[in-house]
């Protein structure tokens, strides 16, 4: 039971992950005269992460993502034999609310969603055209550095109940730098959700966000690993909490 909690509480992340921030890009972003734009879904992405950190931090450790769990364990911080469950659980949540998020937002007059709906892509389909290769390295990149931050601010040694805020506003300059480029993934899951809903080059290319989060937050966590003192120790009730 306890272990159930624990993906059910990852399910429910993941939901409001995918939910709130894809949500503020389909909905909101572009919105007639009060459009939020890139700097608001940025925020929106960080504040869903912030928020479910410090509501589910002490259940499930608060992954909310296939890559951060497999870097979590590349780092020493979770038990492998949980990893396919997490990430089972963290791709329902992030289907189930693209489902969602497509029902509210057909609801609107002249809803297209063939324009993307909040969908990752790289070359044609990337916001800036950027190539395959500049697409995958700033996901493997970026992805590296929030397992980096993820995991130094959930050290034992680093200040008390902050880590939440550290990891929400990593994930917020994650986006700012990365939005032009692939819209932004370093999520498998997050980009799950939408793809299926979006269809076509979205679900062509779906394969690259996976591949490239879950090498760097695997290369995030061994880094980090490598070089902090005591990498396991934990500060209790945040994002890398081991599961029993």
């Amino acid at each position: 039971m306890d272990n159930m909690r624990k993906y059910v509480a990852e399910g429910i992340g993941t939901f409001w992950l995918t939910f709130a921030g894809c949500g503020s890009a389909v909905i909101a972003a572009a919105f007639p005269e009060v459009g939020i734009g890139l700097l608001g879904v940025s925020l929106a992405f960080g504040l869903t992460v912030v928020t479910m950190a410090y509501s589910i931090g002490h259940i499930s450790g608060c992954h909310l993502n296939p890559a951060v769990t497999v870097g979590l364990a590349a780092g020493g911080r979770f038990p492998t034999d949980q990893i396919v469950p997490y990430i089972v659980a963290q791709v329902i949540g992030a289907v189930v609310a693209a489902v969602l998020l497509y029902v509210i937002a057909k609801g609107a007059p002249g809803f297209d969603v063939s324009k993307g709906f909040a969908a990752n892509g790289y070359g044609e389909f990337s916001p800036g055209k950027y190539s395959l290769v500049s697409g995958f390295l700033v996901e493997f990149v970026l992805t590296g550095m929030f397992l980096f931050i993820i995991m130094g601010s959930t050290h034992g040694k680093a200040p008390a109940g902050f880590a939440p805020l550290a990891i929400g506003l990593g994930l917020v300059l994650i986006h700012l730098v990365s939005i032009p480029v692939t819209n932004t993934s370093v999520n498998p899951a997050r980009s799950t959700g939408p793809a299926l809903i979006a269809g076509g080059s979205a679900l062509l290319q779906l394969w690259m966000f996976w591949l490239a989060p879950m090498l760097g937050g695997a290369a995030g966590g061994i880094l980090y690993r490598w070089l902090s003192e005591e990498p396991s120790a934990l500060v209790t009730g945040t994002p890398g909490k081991k599961a029993a």
